[in-house]
């Protein structure tokens, strides 16, 4: 977000976020980089010193084979990285791939937000979309089938559409965008555990608090949610789309060192991790651009949330965006704060430069910690 990365003292707030989002370890270990370097280069150097003082030749040579080694890795680590990063960077120059094969968003999704915007939206031309999704009809189902509610336990409800009509429109405009961002989380995002979970918790976290705001601004919650809902979706194709290409580069390249029994390379290739920084780096300088991408192939008329999310991409100027986008970064900043401050990875004076850079009033911040922003509430009338 150009607001976020332009400004060089949110800056480093916001990367240290979105490091929050990989994983607590990961931040620690960034925080930690420069007296790690300074350590490592300590170490080198008292090697070398005994490297020189070692009389034996053995010790030597086994000194010098180590050396050998971790160049060797560290070579190999170079040309592969170098590689899946190109490959990333590539995927992303190929939007309607991104968005027809990578996340696989059926135009059904996009048809239904459209629908539930206007106001002759009707349970009755939804139906027909969410038949032609299965997925969704499922999720649908399994709402309506939880015990909080339905008023009978013995009473379960197995058509979608009867399902739908349980629901109600007030309610589908919180379900449907949340179930769509939730279909399109990565299959998994290990070896960081926690992310696919942190990931969905900071978008539905940052999703209400935008129409909480939107609420008391008096501007309409519907588009202010699903705004900020699918502002997120970039962070989740950068992340599928970095996991995956390394997952089949590495693996392609494993299995070529067994083939070529190269057991030298082999090894080294087996002790590669994910790069954490490198999806950082991704993360935080393509996400936003990629959900404008995205958001720009769903081609919405009705549903006004383009414009906000190329905002959010693509403007450092907090006064020229469009009210909806002001809310979603005020949302977003505060959410970035929260769960920063919850880690102790943020200072008083980090808070309140974050918050006041993107003109959170008093009375906002006081109705964002009142109010539950990490749950949908619905409300049923009919089971």
């Amino acid at each position: 977000m150009k607001i976020f990365e332009d400004n060089e003292l949110l800056s480093p707030i916001y990367q240290k976020a979105i490091a929050l989002t990989i994983g607590k370890e990961y931040v620690e270990r960034e925080h930690n980089a420069t007296s790690v370097i300074a350590k490592q280069n300590s170490e080198q150097e008292n090697r070398r010193r005994e490297l020189l003082a070692v009389e034996e030749q053995a010790n030597k040579d086994r000194l010098i084979e180590e050396h050998g080694k971790s160049h060797f890795k560290h070579q190999m680590m170079s040309k592969f990285f170098t590689r899946v990063n190109t490959q990333v960077n590539s995927a992303f120059d190929q939007k309607e791939s991104l968005y027809t094969n990578l996340l696989q968003i059926e135009d059904a999704a996009p048809a239904i937000m459209e629908v539930l915007a206007v106001k002759a939206a009707s349970v009755k031309r939804i139906s027909p979309l969410v038949t032609s999704l299965p997925w969704l009809a499922d999720e649908l189902i399994k709402l309506v089938n939880k015990p909080q509610y339905r008023k009978r336990a013995d009473v379960q409800v197995s058509d979608a559409n009867l399902a739908l009509t349980y629901i109600g429109l007030e309610n589908l405009k919180l379900v449907m965008p949340t179930f769509m961002l939730k279909h399109w989380l990565p299959t998994s995002t290990s070896p960081f555990g926690a992310m696919k979970r942190k990931l969905w918790n900071d978008s539905l976290t940052i999703a209400l608090a935008a129409q909480t705001l939107a609420k008391l601004h008096k501007l309409d919650a519907f588009t202010a949610f699903s705004a900020a809902m699918f502002s997120n979706i970039g962070l989740l194709a950068v992340t599928r789309s970095y996991i995956q290409t390394y997952n089949d580069l590495h693996k392609e390249e494993v299995k070529k060192a067994f083939d070529n029994k190269d057991k030298r390379l082999h090894d080294v290739l087996v002790e590669f991790d994910l790069s954490p920084e490198l999806m950082h780096q991704q993360l935080t300088t393509r996400s936003a651009a990629v959900s404008a991408d995205l958001v720009e192939l769903m081609r919405f008329d009705r549903l006004m949330i383009t414009e906000p999310i190329f905002d959010l991409a693509y403007t450092n100027d907090l006064q020229t965006m469009t009210p909806i986008a002001q809310l979603i970064v005020k949302a977003k900043a505060y959410v970035m704060y929260r769960n920063l401050a919850a880690d102790e990875m943020i200072s008083t004076e980090q808070a309140k430069t974050l918050l006041t850079s993107v003109q959170l009033t008093k009375a906002e911040i006081a109705l964002l910690k009142k109010s539950d922003i990490d749950h949908i509430k619905l409300t049923f009338d009919h089971t």
